[in-house]
């Protein structure tokens, strides 16, 4: 799964004018950093569940809303698919080791 977060800070951003809030008074109420809000808004951060909760309740939201149109599936290929279902039957001895080769493999290729 894929969160697009400059869809994200748009659709707060969205949600922000909707109510005619500005970012201070969003801020405000949801106890964050004003500075935080617009990076957030920006996509330059990225909100914890902890913020983002709090956003919601200062936007009189819920977080399906913000998160709409910002979650996306990444499509796997039919490699990806043989790799995890290889990796999945084996035991977690066994996992453990296959990520030890392949951290092997990644460091010495």
């Amino acid at each position: 799964m894929y969160i697009d977060y400059v869809q994200l800070g748009k659709n707060i951003a969205r949600r922000r004018k909707e109510l005619h809030l500005k970012q201070y008074e969003v801020c405000e109420r949801a106890e964050i950093n004003s500075k935080y809000l617009s990076c957030i808004e920006t996509a330059r951060s990225i909100p914890s569940i902890d913020v983002l909760m709090k956003l919601c309740n200062a936007l009189e939201t819920t977080p399906n809303q913000l998160l709409l149109s910002s979650i996306f599936e990444i499509e796997k290929s039919k490699t990806d698919e043989i790799v995890i279902n290889k990796f999945n039957s084996l035991s977690p001895q066994g996992q453990h080791l296959c990520l030890a080769f392949m951290d092997w493999i990644c460091d010495n290729l």
